[in-house]
């Protein structure tokens, strides 16, 4: 396969949205602390005769060395800041309304929508792809499409952190076959609520944000618009990061609200498994065009962890990567869990001459991978 092969479709916009309310280290250390000195106290005897492991503090330094980030945009974090409650503040919102997620769409794809030149009316397809869906149906998408003002179809797209890539794929290969001509992505990743805030080893990690494309026939795109040559998908079960939250809960009263009904990890395993099976899955689509890692000009990985990308990118290309070749957003947006590496795309691919060479790839939950080869128009 040559390098130049394509499939006839580019990304001719992209937006991205977040709160405004940024979280950062140390408010948040100072309430899991607080926490901490609770849960221990209640549970002193317990804990002194050994039944019961004491909570560990947590601190800004563990967090950074661990993970990379140093803030996040979180949708609430009054809640999240009160050692009571730890969980976001969100209020249902009536049916005759925007849902929360829908609205974070909106903001994204209005953006992507204004870059690319178009207006909802010129959309033909929606498709949603999210590491958790604020509900199952009506599809978030088909609410987003509403009100935008779009038309055609959409549909939403469950894949854990693959999921914006996933989308992205099925809106190419929706524009290739001629199933639409302007077909745009909405990745609204409303992460803080599916987390575990009183888990020390997790409680730092995800932030809210969204993140938009518009995917069109590259012969209509404007210069500046990323080709898309080819794409590569990948899945193998692993049970090592989960959350079980399903419609299924109440089922069961005994375990209706327990722990893993949140995010949860092994997360020595998953940086284990995830490090050499992401770095030959991008190396193995690379050499499908007879390309070398040296010839791309910017790798936009998954952003959950600065040391996994590092780790990753020195199996690609063999050497450390600079944060030109290989940019990082955790410290700034936390892990946005599908949506990072859209939103690295996104915030750091402008600046890259006409004929560069982009590699946009996600590895999360199932384990799911997910690659676009990109070139620059």
């Amino acid at each position: 396969m040559s390098a130049r092969q394509t499939t006839g479709t580019a990304i001719t916009g992209f937006g991205v949205w977040h709160p405004d309310t940024v979280l950062g280290n140390d408010e948040l250390v100072v309430a899991f602390n607080e926490f901490a000195r609770r849960e221990n106290l209640k549970y002193a005897d317990e804990i002194a005769a050994g039944k019961r492991e004491a909570i560990k503090d947590s601190s800004s330094e563990f967090i950074v060395k661990a993970s990379g980030i140093k803030n996040r945009y979180v949708h609430d974090k009054t809640g999240l800041l009160d050692p009571e409650r730890m969980c976001p503040n969100i209020p249902d919102r009536p049916e005759s309304e925007l849902s929360v997620q829908a609205e974070y769409a909106v903001n994204a794809a209005k953006r992507a929508l204004a870059q690319a030149g178009r207006v909802g009316e010129d959309v033909d397809l929606v498709v949603l792809g999210c590491s958790n869906l604020q509900r199952l149906y009506p599809a978030i998408a088909i609410e987003v499409q509403n009100a935008l003002g779009a038309r055609g179809y959409g549909f939403d797209l469950s894949l854990g952190c693959s999921a914006a890539t996933g989308a992205t794929q099925l809106a190419h290969q929706a524009v290739r076959l001629g199933q639409a001509r302007c077909a745009l992505v909405v990745v609204p990743e409303l992460t803080t609520g599916h987390m575990n805030w009183r888990d020390r080893d997790s409680h730092f990690i995800f932030g809210d944000a969204g993140v938009s494309l518009v995917v069109e026939p590259a012969e209509t795109a404007k210069p500046g618009s990323w080709e898309i040559l080819s794409t590569q998908m990948a899945s193998k079960w692993s049970n090592t990061i989960r959350n079980n939250r399903g419609y299924l809960d109440r089922c069961d009263p005994a375990t209706e609200h327990a722990v893993d009904k949140l995010f949860h990890q092994q997360g020595r395993r998953v940086f284990k498994d995830v490090v050499p099976m992401a770095a030959q899955f991008i190396l193995d689509h690379l050499a499908k065009h007879d390309l070398k890692p040296e010839q791309i000009g910017r790798y936009w990985l998954h952003q959950a962890n600065s040391q996994m990308n590092d780790s990753i990118m020195k199996r690609v290309i063999g050497r450390e990567a600079t944060r030109t070749e290989a940019p990082v957003i955790l410290d700034e947006y936390g892990n946005t869990a599908s949506a990072g590496s859209l939103i690295a795309f996104s915030n750091h691919n402008t600046d890259l001459p006409a004929g560069s060479y982009g590699m946009m790839a996600s590895f999360g939950a199932g384990y799911s991978l997910g690659s676009l080869l990109l070139q620059k128009l």
